[in-house]
């Protein structure tokens, strides 16, 4: 695994997670049944899902979903979100070993924690559970970070301050590694816009919420978060900046197409 602390790293964020990331694009679900034949009877594996963002697009559709997550606070913080529906179904375990049975689920999907797994043997096990002809899909959020004064701004913020950013961004995943994840060939990508408007309280806590972020005590703190007022300040309109994303959705099987 390229991270030793993957399955920890978002305990002390798990607060500024729920209540700052972004909600994933509701076109996913057409796109989904464009493209993988996604229906409401379909069992779905939500694998590294957290605080069940990506859980609940796929709830509120109609699926039963098996939210398989590693990390107890963040666990925790899915199956209090997700209390009210009787179709989930928190698992403790990891990306490598799910837990699930055989041939059990119809979907795996992996929303925006697919940097954390070890590839190979994630792969062996979502094969493992996956029915005959099922689809694999990961989506990944990523910020437009050159397109406006406040996107270039926020990732210079990153740059300087961040803890290991570098290494966690170049960790995310792309067409290579993707190609070399799903079966040769096998795969499509489909990009799909997403947003956030936000006041100085939700940025503030949309920067705790990353990985890469310095905690309170960390020297890099204080002037961070001087650093996001200033540029706060230089970009709000109305007393928010917008943060644009593009949801980057990779679909494919890992069965050869069979």
């Amino acid at each position: 695994m390229a991270f030793a602390d993957a399955k920890k790293r978002f305990s002390n964020r798990v607060a500024d997670y729920v209540r700052y990331r972004p909600s994933y694009p509701p076109a996913l679900i057409g796109l989904l049944e464009e493209k993988c034949a996604l229906r409401r009877d379909q069992a779905i594996a939500d694998i590294g899902s957290g605080t069940g963002l990506l859980s609940k697009l796929f709830l509120d559709y109609g699926n039963s979903v098996y939210g398989v997550e590693p990390n107890e606070e963040m666990r925790a913080a899915g199956e209090e979100f997700l209390r009210d529906y009787g179709k989930f179904t928190s698992v403790d375990a990891s990306a490598e070993a799910t837990t699930l049975r055989d041939a059990s689920v119809d979907l795996v999907t992996v929303g925006q924690a697919f940097h954390w797994f070890d590839a190979l043997e994630a792969q062996r096990e979502f094969r493992r559970i996956l029915k005959p002809g099922g689809w694999a899909v990961v989506v990944w959020q990523d910020r437009h970070m050159e397109d406006t004064a406040f996107a270039s701004a926020y990732e210079g913020v990153l740059e300087k301050y961040g803890i290991d950013y570098k290494k966690v961004k170049d960790s995310y995943p792309e067409a290579e590694k993707m190609a070399h994840f799903f079966d040769a060939g096998s795969y499509q990508t489909v990009e799909l816009p997403n947003a956030q408007s936000l006041d100085w309280e939700a940025l503030q806590g949309r920067l705790r919420s990353s990985s890469y972020a310095p905690t309170a005590e960390h020297a890099n703190f204080a002037p961070m978060m001087a650093e996001l007022k200033r540029i706060f300040d230089a970009n709000e309109h109305d007393g928010k900046v917008r943060m644009e994303y593009y949801a980057r959705v990779y679909f494919g099987k890992l069965d050869g197409g069979r």
